[in-house]
């Protein structure tokens, strides 16, 4: 009797308790697996693009820098280089005569409005190409306001002013090289313009560029595809409204490219970095002021009343 109840006291212990080992979906929660290095989630780091490389570390991997780099050149290049060319045209115009104390057309309409459609034309052909790629900023001032309304990260605008401007200088030699004559499409002052007005205009006009960047392609609207033609169309106003006072930098890279070609800095050179720059900051406030009020609730509120 007692080896009896002993074996069946045995065969009690190795039954499972069934009650206690139930399975309860919320308990994975509360106690997640532990994974091995062998496992397939920890083989490879998950990419929901399906691109896997050694060099894919998040935002800011080498390749998307190299690819941002890259297109930020390609786009620069190509739109400084046409409107390079372009504007060297407007001033070399064998049919105007100017005045004896210059040696080009202050405010020629007929030259402004050449002017303005090339640079204008030029950057809206080259932000449609290359916004799916590094999304076209091609102006170092435009990367700064996007780093501010955090569009990018303050590395990837780095990586951008070098490549925009390098493309700028690139730009310039190009067009000088090809064209003959001297260079005529640096930047300068004129019809009396002082350098605090010149700083401030190119404050103001960057302002308007930068603008309109964050207002056409920043902000998430169903036009977002069409904002290379705001874009064109600001910068297009904005040669309008600079060109016979400042010559119409507004972009860095431009007016250092521009200067390289030539070999030639003037002694206010500095505004045409600082007034841009200061531009940059007075569009993001603008932008960062309507995005603390919460406008576009309210605006869609009013709108089904």
């Amino acid at each position: 009797m007692s080896s009896t109840s002993s074996k069946t006291n045995d065969i009690e212990r190795q039954t499972p308790d069934t009650e206690a080992r139930h399975y309860d979906p919320a308990m994975d929660d509360a106690f997640p697996q532990k994974q091995t290095a062998a496992s397939p989630d920890n083989a490879k780091p998950s990419n929901k693009g399906g691109v896997m490389s050694r060099f894919d570390i998040g935002r800011d991997s080498w390749r998307t820098h190299f690819i941002a780099a890259y297109g930020e050149f390609c786009g620069t290049f190509m739109f400084l280089w046409c409107a390079y060319v372009i504007a060297n045209i407007a001033n070399h115009d064998v049919l105007l005569s100017y005045p004896p104390d210059q040696n080009k057309y202050q405010s020629h309409p007929g030259q402004l409005i050449m002017i303005a459609l090339g640079f204008g034309f030029s950057v809206m052909f080259s932000v449609w190409c290359f916004a799916g790629v590094s999304g076209a900023a091609l102006n170092p001032a435009v990367s700064l306001s996007l780093a501010l309304a955090r569009a990018i990260t303050p590395t990837r605008c780095v990586v951008m002013w070098f490549s925009q401007i390098i493309a700028g200088m690139a730009a310039g030699g190009a067009a000088h090289a090809m064209t003959p004559g001297a260079v005529k499409f640096t930047n300068g002052l004129g019809l009396g313009c002082s350098r605090t007005r010149g700083l401030f205009l190119e404050m103001f006009g960057t302002a308007i560029l930068c603008l309109t960047v964050l207002m056409t392609a920043v902000e998430k609207r169903e036009t977002n595809f069409l904002a290379a033609l705001p874009i064109g169309v600001s910068l297009f106003i904005g040669h309008l409204a600079l060109t016979a006072y400042t010559g119409t930098g507004v972009n860095p890279a431009r007016s250092f490219g521009a200067a390289i070609a030539a070999k030639s800095f003037t002694p206010y050179h500095w505004i045409y970095w600082i007034g841009p720059l200061l531009g940059a900051f007075l569009a993001w406030s603008v932008w960062q002021i309507l995005q603390w009020l919460d406008y576009t609730t309210y605006v869609e509120a009013e709108k089904q009343e």
